[in-house]
């Protein structure tokens, strides 16, 4: 079994057969009588968006597991769906609205890149796997709040392939993409290898930008403690007008002095750096005049190799694991610096609920009426999900595969192809790549051909 394909969470994660990433705030919260899952009814019946998950879990890890070999207990799961994790890139989407206000180029790669960085902010901590959505499998956000809907498919099982469109509600934007996470089993590490474009066009601008997420690193899944850590560089490019932003997300290193932080720069279509970015993914991103930058930089270094050796001390680390580094100092705003974005902090209980963010812990809620309404696909109907939220860790999903297999095996025997409902293999127009398109047509709520996958 090749350990850089073969990592199958048959109960919880990504795929079984190859390898396995506001609003104008936070989530909204409305004042009035809560109900038995933490959702709010305010005084004039508006249902308000959930604070809590309705099961807390806490985790034990078995010491010795070979990841490659066996089916993964839920345990290493937290009760939401790729797809669901796929609409948490939204959870800062008034960065995009800024960004579609700005007159200048510059200025609008600065707050498209600040959301790029945000989009993987609510991975901090984060180290339970999302479900494997099942192919056929949907997910759907409509958040008028935040001025987005959002429809995601899972468009391939071999290999595992998500798709997602996002449209502004004001006909302002639209953002979309396919991802393909590669994973790779290091023995004491999973990495996942971003795989697959993601597109952001400001529609009033007439502007399309494509970039590609980072590498994300957990660390100590045999032993110790789970972290982890995003690497990498992520160019973004502006395809109108030819400028570009690189962003350096840095490793740890030894000591771990990098610990989370981000770095790049943005340049027009000549290469001349017009601002430095700055900060850490799991906080906040600032924005410099690179001259500015520079010569507070030189600054520093020189007053700290004036004042002391940088202490070169490292701490004990078993044989079995990677110790996370200590977190370093908040990010030191260089004077003259813009912030671009800061995160929302989770809510006080988020530590027992998964590290949930309070945005992530209204994606798998159904209100009132919402059964009647969504597609029979969408995950918030799937059993073993809903299961797990509810307490029972003991479901097994064998049924949903089975009758996954099964479904194929009557397609082989009858030579027919499976055909997606929303998406369509397809050329990004921009990059010339290969992409997956959306078809249209979901939220017409004509759903009577819809794949019976449940």
């Amino acid at each position: 079994m090749n350990s850089e394909e073969e990592f199958y969470d048959a109960e919880t994660g990504l795929d079984s057969d190859d390898s396995c990433e506001v609003s104008f705030k936070d989530a909204t919260v409305y004042d009035g009588k809560q109900t038995s899952n933490g959702s709010t009814l305010s005084q004039n019946g508006v249902w308000g968006r959930r604070q809590v998950c309705e099961f807390v879990y806490s985790r034990k890890f078995p010491k010795k597991v070979e990841l490659s070999k066996i089916t993964m207990p839920i345990v290493f799961n937290e009760p939401l769906s790729f797809l669901q994790r796929i609409s948490e890139y939204m959870e800062h989407t008034y960065l995009i609205h800024k960004a579609c206000t700005l007159s200048d180029s510059i200025e609008r790669m600065q707050f498209v890149a600040a959301f790029a960085v945000s989009a993987v902010a609510s991975q901090w901590d984060r180290t339970g796997k999302p479900f494997n959505p099942l192919l056929g499998e949907t997910y759907e956000l409509v958040r008028e709040d935040e001025g987005f809907r959002l429809i995601s498919e899972q468009v391939s099982h071999h290999p595992p392939i998500s798709a997602f469109y996002t449209e502004s509600l004001n006909q302002d934007f639209v953002f979309h993409g396919s991802i393909y996470p590669k994973l790779k089993f290091w023995g004491k590490s999973v990495e996942a290898e971003p795989k697959g474009t993601i597109t952001l066009e400001l529609l009033k601008h007439r502007e399309a930008y494509t970039w590609t997420n980072p590498h994300c690193c957990i660390h100590n899944v045999i032993l110790g403690k789970l972290w982890i850590e995003q690497y990498g560089t992520v160019e973004i490019v502006n395809h109108s007008t030819g400028d570009k932003c690189i962003l350096n997300f840095k490793p740890c290193g030894m000591f771990g002095k990098e610990l989370h932080k981000v770095e790049g720069h943005i340049q027009d279509k000549s290469k001349k750096k017009r601002h430095v970015i700055y900060g850490k993914w799991t906080e906040c991103m600032y924005a410099i005049d690179p001259k500015v930058y520079d010569s507070s930089r030189k600054a520093e270094k020189k007053s700290g190799s004036d004042a002391k050796k940088h202490k070169q001390e490292q701490s004990a680390v078993s044989d079995d694991s990677d110790e996370m580094p200590e977190v370093q100092e908040t990010v030191a705003m260089i004077p003259g610096s813009s912030l671009l974005w800061r995160i929302v902090p989770r809510p006080p209980h988020s530590e027992q609920m998964y590290n949930f963010t309070s945005f992530a812990m209204s994606l798998n809620e159904l209100e009132p009426g919402m059964e009647t309404v969504l597609a029979p696909t969408d995950c918030r109907h799937r059993p073993d999900i809903r299961a797990m939220e509810n307490g029972d860790i003991g479901m097994k999903k064998e049924r949903l595969e089975e009758k996954q297999r099964a479904a194929r095996r009557e397609r082989a025997r009858d030579e027919e192809d499976w055909s997606n409902r929303w998406f369509h293999p397809g050329t990004n127009p921009h990059t010339g790549s290969q992409d997956w398109i959306y078809t249209g047509g979901y939220f017409d709520r004509k759903f009577s051909d819809c794949p019976d996958i449940y």
